[in-house]
């Protein structure tokens, strides 16, 4: 048999593996509220191709490929164990098994590694917690879709009602087009499912969940009791009102809490995810997730002050333009914005920098930005210049980053490639908030630049979900635990 036989041998052994863990994954995933996930990877309703794939990619941060041989055991232990809703990642599991000296099987290592998600440590299933969209635009379909894939065994966040600005009555094929606009989008691809809809009653069905659409020109003119909706979190996704007064206008009867996804004004918290979600109190009805600059900025930022001590800091973002910009050159309140967006590299303002503040109040180095909109229609690249408390070099900063990636609290926020030609299409989808290029990685004396890919869309969107995940109380614990 030669070498090539060989090969193809190999990866048809591997990818009979990788199909018989797609049942095993969807069951825990469906019966159990169990996301499986591979180094932050989700591998729920994943095809084998694309589990073979995320496998392959660990060696762009563990430093080496993870073969389905090596996490299927683990896979197999969870089915053993009486598990409650929770993250577990497989590709850690494995990783450090491998570290562990004890002689443990990997049925005992499983057991005790994810102990916290069995028997009386287990998170029993609620009935679930409503959602409503005030916007559908492109935010808005992006976390429908993530609302949806994630509504597993029903007992976690439910997407109950989409608001659509304008009173008055539907126009004709308006629920048609939106539902459209659902199933197909030209960066994000086709919608993993399946989505039709009933006029006579407004309702958008995608994956079997009914999502009503409501047509309100105001907040004030909907009750969302009449809809059967109840202690719903709202996502408003508009811009439209960004302080405490004007979001409150979202707290009608079913409604208990409303998430900005854009920067809060006055007082109103702006959460990152990872960084200061727990600062969050109880009894907090309105905040906001910041934008989705302060998303890519504040986690590396956050890594690189606990390691080293930021003293000062610049950020420059080039971001991909956006729909507050105009196709051809046309008005525009805001200077420059004006200009043709696909034609012009425009250079406008950020407000990233001065709302590093709100997330991270422990930081007393004061840090400066400015934005440079390019013609890409998405994916974004922060570039972050950092003067140090400590000495440091390029490769200490690099461990460091890998680290943070993989095993600290900040791992879905913080993602690593190693890739030499990466571009930015290749980060389309991806559902951290930022990821760490190590390539273009710069690190000398008390001197480091980061550059910060991150998909402004996506990305973004994931980190939406988790700060909605905590304030349901729907936020599942992952195992095993990050180190701290």
């Amino acid at each position: 048999m030669t070498v090539n036989d060989d090969s193809f041998t190999n990866w048809k052994t591997r990818e009979e593996i990788a199909e018989s863990m797609i049942p095993i994954i969807g069951k825990l995933h469906r019966e159990r509220d169990v996301t499986v996930l591979l180094h932050s990877r989700s591998l729920v309703n994943k095809s084998v191709v694309s589990i073979l794939k995320t496998h392959r990619f660990a060696r762009q941060i563990a430093g080496e490929e993870l073969s389905v041989t090596e996490t299927l055991p683990f896979l197999k232990a969870l089915t053993t164990l009486d598990l409650g809703p929770s993250q577990i990642d497989i590709g850690m599991l494995a990783a450090t098994y491998k570290d562990d000296d004890r002689g443990l099987t990997v049925e005992a290592f499983t057991a005790e590694a994810v102990a916290g998600a069995t028997g009386a440590n287990k998170i029993e299933g609620g009935v679930g917690r409503d959602v409503v969209l005030y916007g559908f635009g492109r935010i808005g379909r992006l976390v429908a879709r993530l609302l949806i894939e994630k509504a597993g065994s029903g007992n976690g966040l439910r997407l109950r009602a989409i608001v659509v600005r304008g009173g008055g009555e539907r126009a004709p094929e308006d629920l048609v087009k939106r539902a459209s606009l659902l199933r197909r989008d030209s960066i994000h691809g086709q919608f993993q499912g399946t989505i039709t809809v009933d006029e006579e009653s407004g309702t958008i069905f995608a994956n079997g969940n009914a999502i009503k659409v409501i047509y309100a020109g105001d907040p004030s003119e909907i009750d969302y009791t009449a809809y059967g909706i109840n202690n719903a979190i709202l996502i408003d996704n508009t811009g439209k009102w960004r302080d405490r007064e004007g979001l409150s206008q979202h707290l009608r009867p079913g409604i208990d809490k409303v998430v900005l996804t854009a920067p809060g004004k006055g007082d109103v918290p702006n959460i990152v995810h990872g960084v200061n979600h727990d600062t969050i109190k109880p009894d907090e009805q309105i905040l906001s997730c910041a934008s989705c600059t302060t998303n890519a900025i504040v986690p590396p930022l956050k890594a690189m002050d606990d390691e080293y001590g930021v003293l000062r800091g610049h950020v420059e973002t080039v971001h991909s333009f956006t729909n507050d910009q105009n196709l051809l050159d046309n008005y525009h309140k805001a200077d420059r914005r004006g200009r043709s967006a696909p034609l012009n590299m425009v250079i406008t303002e950020t407000g990233a920098a001065s709302a590093v503040a709100k997330a991270l109040p422990g930081l007393k180095a004061r840090i400066t930005g400015s934005s440079i909109r390019v013609p890409v229609p998405d994916v974004s690249i922060a570039i972050l210049n950092l003067q140090l408390a400590r000495e440091t070099d390029r490769e200490e900063v690099l461990d460091h980053l890998r680290k943070v990636s993989l095993t600290s609290p900040l791992r879905r926020q913080i993602d690593f490639t190693t890739a030499p030609d990466a571009v930015s299409s290749d980060f389309i989808g991806s559902r951290h908030a930022s990821i760490i290029d190590a390539g273009a990685t710069k690190a000398e004396g008390d001197n480091a630049i980061l550059y910060l890919w991150y998909d402004n869309e996506f990305g973004y969107s994931c980190q939406v979900i988790r700060v909605v995940q905590h304030v349901s109380g729907v936020e599942y614990p992952t195992f095993p635990s990050p180190a701290v």
